[in-house]
């Protein structure tokens, strides 16, 4: 099917701003031009607070709890992990997100602000989601959350670094997540799959962009490492159940189809949420009648893993 009409609208109007190539513009212009499109006012929730994580391999970072407008339904968190290429994006840009998300869950939701290339480059983001991960469950009794009832998702980048982390949270033997939330992630750093090339121009996420954004993140290093491109991990299983949300016109559709299809083979129950039309950061936008509809969903995957349903 064709885009839907409004996804074609946001197009048109996207495709009709004259803009530099991103080799030509500084990552300061990048991040507040994206901050312009992606900052929108959330609903209202019980609480918002900021706090300064330290302990990490590469100083301290911000994390932003939120607590939902009607209680928490369970004690459980999900530990929230933006998007942006690893590169742009922070808690400004997720914040609609989380509140949604908190009071449609009924949870905690705690936005990570990792620290961004090229400032700082791989591993640094992901060290950041551990040690966050680590945060959490540490900080448990103050959150009131359930260590045990604790979810990670995230959308595009911040998919991948929920699935590296899942990954690494298995091999390290915990913290034990229960459940995983991949929003069309990009998980394949190292492959160009064919959904790239079919979505590679005038879809909103373009492969001139997915190139800048890797040359930035990586800084040279190999992609063909899990802690880069989780789809190229040996070993699927035991890992947490998952939803993994796809979009059409994405350029990385076919790597969420495929890292689907691997924690499937390794036994992990996956729900698969497609949606047609649909373009790469449509979960982010709220203008998006679909935004809504994959938020709702993902909110009752959350509730369903935790045990508890919406009253």
């Amino acid at each position: 099917m064709p885009p839907t009409k409004e996804v074609q609208d946001l197009l048109d109007l996207i495709n009709s701003v004259e803009m530099p190539p991103l080799a030509d513009q500084s990552v300061a212009d990048v991040r507040a031009g994206y901050a312009q499109l992606a900052v929108q006012p959330g609903p209202e929730v019980a609480t918002v607070r900021d706090v300064e994580v330290t302990g990490g391999p590469h100083g301290p970072f911000g994390v932003r709890t939120y607590t939902p407008i009607d209680g928490v339904s369970t004690p459980g968190c999900l530990l929230w992990i933006h998007g942006g290429g690893f590169v742009i994006g922070d808690l400004e840009t997720a914040d609609s997100t989380c509140r949604v998300m908190a009071n449609e869950a009924g949870v905690v939701v705690v936005s990570v602000d990792y620290h961004l290339a090229p400032e700082n480059p791989y591993p640094a983001a992901i060290d950041d989601v551990v040690t966050a991960l680590d945060w959490v469950v540490a900080n448990a009794d103050e959150l009131g959350i359930d260590p045990t009832l604790l979810a990670v998702g995230g959308d595009s980048a911040g998919g991948n670094l929920t699935a590296v982390a899942c990954q690494l949270a298995r091999a390290a033997g915990g913290p034990a997540v229960a459940f995983q939330l991949l929003v069309y992630p990009a998980v394949d750093l190292a492959e160009n799959h064919p959904s790239r090339q079919e979505n590679g121009e005038g879809y909103f996420l373009t492969q001139e962009t997915m190139t800048w954004f890797g040359r930035q993140y990586l800084g040279g290093r190999d992609p063909a490492t899990p802690r880069v491109s989780p789809l190229l991990a040996s070993d699927f299983s035991r890992l947490p159940p998952a939803m993994v949300i796809t979009a059409e016109f994405d350029p990385l559709r076919d790597e969420g189809f495929a890292y689907a299809d691997a924690l499937e083979a390794g036994g992990v129950p996956v729900e698969r949420v497609h949606f047609d039309g649909e373009i790469h950061g449509f979960f982010d936008f709220d203008f998006l009648p679909d935004c809504a509809v994959a938020r709702s969903r993902a909110a009752a995957a959350i509730r369903a893993a935790f045990g508890t349903a919406k009253g």
